[in-house]
C-alpha cells in the first residue's frame, strides 16, 4: 500500500484492515489502475488513529475467530445504525485524516472498499475546504456477496461495484437504483488473468489440497489429519500459515513429520494466485478475498470456518455455483472429500467445470476500466466548465 505523497492523485483508493477483503480489493485495484492514472491507496483508520486501529483490528480477529456468535450480534445491530447521522467517536480521527488527504491530494475520483468511508465523504465534500470538490465521483467496492450489510446498502455513493449477478439482484430488490449497481466481480490480483488453472480432466496424481488455517491452535492438527487420512497417500497438503506462522508452526510441523513427503508448510506467500491455480482443492474460511480468489482460479472449496453475517453470503454464492461446501464440524471435511473423489472424482470434476464457467480472473481490470471511465467523464465535465 502506498504512503501519502505530496503530489495530486487522479484516483484515491480507501481501505481498512478489518478483514482481508478490504485491503485485498484495494491493493488489486491499485495494481490495475496504476499504469493508467495517478493512483494513491490509503487506510485513513491506520493513518488517523494507528493505536486504536490496531486494537480494534485485534479485537475483530479475536471475536470472529473465537466468538463468532458474539460477532453475529454486533453485525446484526449495525442494520439499525444510521451512519449518516451517528458519528462514532472512534472514527473521528480517521474522518479528519480523510479530510486532510482529500484537501492535500485533490483526487478526481474516490474509490472506497470499506463501507463507512462514503458517509465520511458526504460530510467532508459538503463542508470546509474540500466543499469545492463536491462533484467528485464516489465509487464503493462491495467486498461481500449476496448477504450485504446495511452499511454498504445505505452508503451515499454514486456507484456500487459488486461481485456477481445474484448480489446485484439482491441489492436491486432492496431498492438500490439498478443503473448504479455495476457487476464487475471481486477485484482479485491481476496476475490471475495470466495463469492457467488445473483442468477438470487432470489425473489428480497427486490430489493437491491447499489449506489456510485460522489462528485456532487445535484446528491445524485436526483439520490436517482429517484431510490426509480421508484419502490415500496420493493426496498432498500445502499449509499456508501467513501471519499465524509463529503461533501455528510447531503444530503444522508435527503434521509434516507424521505424514512424510505429503505436507508442505509455507509462511506468508506472495504467490497465492499460483498456489490456487496449481491445487485441486482449497480449504479455508469464507472471507470475501479467499472465496473469490478460489473462484478466479476455478478451485473448488471447503469452508472450515464461517463468520456469521457477511461470510454467509460468500458461502451461499459458492453453493449457488455448485463449487463448494460448508465443512465446519468434525468429520465433515473427510466426508465431503471422499464424496468429491469417489467414482474417478466425478463430483470434483463437476465442481471444477462449474467454477470455470463462472471464474472472473480479470475482475480487477473490469473494475479498473469502469473507474477510469468515470475519471474521463469527470475530466471532460471539468473542461466543459472552463
Amino acid at each position: 500500500m502506498s504512503s501519502p505523497v505530496s503530489n495530486n492523485a487522479d484516483i484515491l483508493i480507501l481501505t481498512a484492515g478489518f478483514g482481508e477483503g478490504h485491503n485485498s480489493a484495494a491493493s488489486n485495484l491499485h495494481r490495475a489502475l496504476e499504469p493508467h492514472a495517478t493512483t494513491l491507496c490509503v487506510d485513513p483508520c491506520a493513518l488517523g488513529a494507528p493505536f486504536l486501529n490496531n486494537r480494534i483490528r485485534s479485537f475483530y480477529r479475536g471475536i470472529t475467530t473465537h466468538a463468532p456468535w458474539l460477532w453475529r450480534k454486533i453485525y446484526l445491530s449495525t442494520e439499525k445504525q444510521d451512519f449518516s447521522k451517528d458519528r462514532l467517536p472512534m472514527m473521528r480521527q480517521p474522518e479528519n485524516k480523510l479530510r486532510e488527504l482529500i484537501n492535500h491530494h485533490r483526487p478526481k475520483v474516490i474509490v472506497s472498499t470499506y463501507p463507512l468511508y462514503p458517509y465520511f465523504l458526504k460530510r467532508i465534500l459538503q463542508h470546509g475546504e474540500a466543499s469545492d470538490s463536491h462533484r467528485i465521483p464516489v465509487i464503493t467496492v462491495v467486498t461481500d456477496s449476496i448477504e450485504i450489510n446495511a452499511a454498504w446498502r445505505k452508503a451515499p455513493t454514486d456507484y456500487w461495484l459488486v461481485t456477481d449477478q445474484r448480489t446485484r439482484e439482491a441489492l436491486t430488490r432492496q431498492g438500490l437504483p439498478e443503473t448504479q449497481i455495476i457487476e464487475t466481480g471481486f477485484p482479485v490480483h491481476p496476475h490471475f488473468a495470466e495463469l492457467t488453472p488445473v483442468t477438470a480432466d487432470d489425473d489428480l496424481n497427486p490430489f493437491r489440497i491447499l489449506y489456510f488455517p485460522t489462528p485456532k491452535k487445535p484446528h491445524v492438527r485436526r483439520v490436517s489429519r482429517e484431510l490426509l487420512e480421508a484419502t490415500d497417500h496420493h493426496t498432498t497438503l500445502t499449509i499456508v500459515l501467513g501471519r499465524n506462522m509463529k503461533k501455528l508452526y510447531s503444530r503444522a510441523r508435527e503434521i509434516k513429520v507424521a505424514y512424510p513427503g505429503r505436507v508442505t508448510i509455507k509462511g506468508w506467500s506472495k504467490k497465492v494466485p499460483e498456489l490456487l491455480n496449481q491445487h485441486h482443492l482449497v480449504v479455508g474460511k469464507a472471507g470475501g478475498a479467499t472465496v473469490h480468489e478460489s473462484l478466479a482460479a476455478a478451485c473448488p472449496m471447503l469452508i472450515h470456518h464461517l463468520v456469521p453475517g457477511q461470510e454467509e453470503g460468500n458461502l451461499e454464492l459458492l453453493r449457488h455455483l455448485h463449487g463448494g461446501h460448508l465443512a465446519d464440524t468434525p468429520g465433515a471435511l473427510s466426508s465431503h472429500l471422499r464424496e468429491m473423489l469417489a467414482d474417478n472424482a466425478s463430483a470434483w470434476r463437476s465442481m471444477k467445470r462449474n467454477l470455470a464457467r463462472n471464474a472472473r480472473p480479470s475482475a480487477a481490470h473490469t473494475a479498473a476500466n469502469f473507474i477510469l471511465s468515470q475519471l474521463r467523464k469527470h475530466e471532460e465535465n471539468q473542461e466543459d466548465k472552463h
